[in-house]
């Protein structure tokens, strides 16, 4: 069972915090959930958080007015200290200020797992500082939110079988060999400050676009 907490920044119920929730949880409008908001546009029960295989994940519960992570609309995603939810005029950050820190720290490449940082300076080792306010002093970009929400490279799901990890193979390959006929299409300018695109070949890079949103739909929501 995983703990997770939750800062509404911003709406009706902002400033209120809700510290070290265990999980699984829901968050709505209506009683009866773990989290429960007063938020007109929130659904009676809106999401769902659960811990799978070491992942916190949040599930839309096919909401009304839909939910976004980051500024962008999910129905399934794997939340981390530093996102920022929305709800309909919610919006929550998850994890405490430590845990946020530690995100940062990682980011800039410190080792978590002894606590101690190294100089990259020296290559030795020295005290570790993983206080929200010294990594955001630390951060190079002097805007650590954006740091936090730029997507990394996500990982492929632990514990396949055979099958599965046959579609997931198939799937990534079929993208990976339409995508390799776009790039071989591409034509650079002159001056090599621009590409150009046929027509035919952007209908197809606008095809592919398409299909990964409707992929990435069906894995959302199986039922619809």
């Amino acid at each position: 069972m995983a703990l997770v907490t939750l800062r509404i920044v911003d709406g009706a119920d902002r400033g209120r915090v809700f510290e070290n929730m265990p999980t699984p949880l829901t968050i709505g409008r209506e009683e009866g959930n773990s989290v429960q908001l007063n938020d007109e546009r929130v659904s009676r029960f809106h999401v769902k958080i659960q811990d799978d295989q070491e992942k916190l994940v949040l599930t839309d519960l096919q909401s009304t007015n839909g939910t976004k992570v980051n500024g962008e609309s999910v129905q399934l995603w794997v939340l981390r200290p530093g996102d920022l939810l929305t709800l309909g005029r919610t919006m929550l950050l998850v994890g405490a200020r430590e845990q946020i820190a530690a995100r940062l720290a990682e980011l800039r490449g410190a080792d978590l797992s002894t606590g101690v940082e190294m100089d990259p300076d020296r290559g030795e080792s020295c005290s570790p500082s993983f206080s929200l306010d010294s990594e955001l002093q630390t951060s190079e970009s002097g805007d650590a939110q954006a740091t936090l929400h730029t997507l990394l490279p996500p990982e492929l799901p632990d514990e396949l079988d055979l099958g599965q990890a046959a579609q997931i193979s198939e799937l990534l390959q079929y993208f990976h060999l339409r995508l390799r006929g776009l790039v071989h299409s591409v034509e650079p300018a002159p001056r090599g400050e621009r590409i150009t695109l046929e027509q035919r070949q952007w209908q197809n890079l606008l095809d592919l676009y398409e299909r990964l949103a409707r992929y990435i739909r069906a894995i959302g929501e199986p039922d619809r």
